[in-house]
């Protein structure tokens, strides 16, 4: 069982940096410059995870950046949390505004990426992703066993959960905090942010989506810039994008909301002798006109009463006109017989 939990926590641990270092920080944001074999180095145990083809990844990650919590945004929980969690996965091909040549230009023409693109067909994609996937469990079963085999599926589907989770609590305003102000929904999510290697603070990213930093306050961990540091220290980095906190703010400052908040009138304090005075001003205004409604509503009331009156009174001397007509009408009757 040990064995087991220590493999588990070793292959997640590789699938995670894969999708930050590699699919994410790597190819989507540039956020830094490495040869071409620590590129692939990285992209390996995010592929692994079960992330698909690198250009669709990074080409529908632009997208959402470019497009964020509009309705072209590929994964916006604003349109629907079961959509932008898996729903948005099951076309199998681009929106017409999304377009890999325009997008993903730098990506395109690798050999790699470019087959397992297969095209831009994500039936093909997905499929030749699992079938790779499993195949290389496949292969760890008949070298190592059962035990490290399965630790490494569970692994990599539990990873591969991680940014499909990401896409819709770190946009739930609910879940998590602002640091920056911005015209999207983004937010830090403390526990995303351990999961996921860092990337748990999502609304430090998209204050800064190029940059290969985004945990910001000393508490904010950040594994994967953790990482990038050592390996720029080993000259494995050659170029690292870091945007500091007083950028960002200054980038913040610049966000205007939609409407902007009305300030609430300040009332200043008064005393009791100016208080007395005040109600009064108040009070007899009021009064008078009420009295003023009471009156008009009397004379209202008896001209109603009056007229009430004059009509009981007319519709009796009707009666009795109408008896002595009947009357005279049936003694007519009887001379007649």
């Amino acid at each position: 069982m040990l064995e087991f939990i220590l493999l588990f926590a070793a292959f997640y641990v590789w699938h995670a940096c894969g999708i930050t270092l590699g699919y994410h920080r790597g190819l989507s944001h540039r956020a830094y410059s490495c040869p071409k074999w620590v590129e692939y180095f990285w992209v390996l145990p995010g592929f692994l995870a079960f992330e698909g083809s690198p250009i669709w990844w990074s080409t529908m990650h632009r997208a959402h950046h470019h497009h964020v919590d509009t309705e072209l945004d590929p994964h916006s929980p604003r349109y629907g949390v079961a959509y932008a969690h898996l729903g948005w996965l099951a076309k199998m091909s681009y929106p017409s505004h999304i377009d890999p040549n325009v997008q993903a230009k730098d990506l395109i023409n690798d050999p790699i990426y470019a087959f397992l693109e297969q095209g831009g067909n994500w039936r093909k994609a997905h499929t030749l992703s699992y079938a790779l996937n499993l195949l290389f469990r496949v292969a760890i079963l008949a070298a190592f066993g059962w035990v490290p085999a399965l630790a490494s599926l569970l692994a990599g589907l539990a990873v591969q959960q991680i940014p499909l989770m990401l896409n819709v609590l770190c946009h739930l305003p609910k879940w998590g905090y602002k640091t920056y102000a911005g015209y999207d929904d983004s937010v830090n999510v403390w526990w995303v942010g351990l999961l996921a290697m860092g990337e748990g603070w999502h609304n430090n990213h998209h204050a800064a989506p190029g940059s290969a930093r985004s945990g910001m306050a000393w508490w904010e961990l950040d594994v994967s810039y953790m990482i990038l540091v050592v390996m720029k220290k080993l000259g494995l980095v050659t170029r690292m994008n870091v945007v500091s906190h007083e950028r960002m703010m200054e980038i913040a400052s610049k966000y205007k909301p939609a409407v902007a908040p009305v300030a609430a009138p300040v009332v200043a304090p008064i005393s009791l002798p100016e208080m007395v005075p005040a109600m009064a001003s108040v009070v007899a205004p009021a009064t008078a006109a009420v009295s003023a409604s009471i009156s008009a509503a009397s004379g209202k009331y008896s001209e109603v009463i009056e007229s009430l009156e004059t009509a009981v009174k007319n519709s009796k001397d009707l009666a009795v006109d109408i008896s002595a007509k009947q009357k005279q009408k049936a003694v007519a009757y009887t001379i007649s017989l």
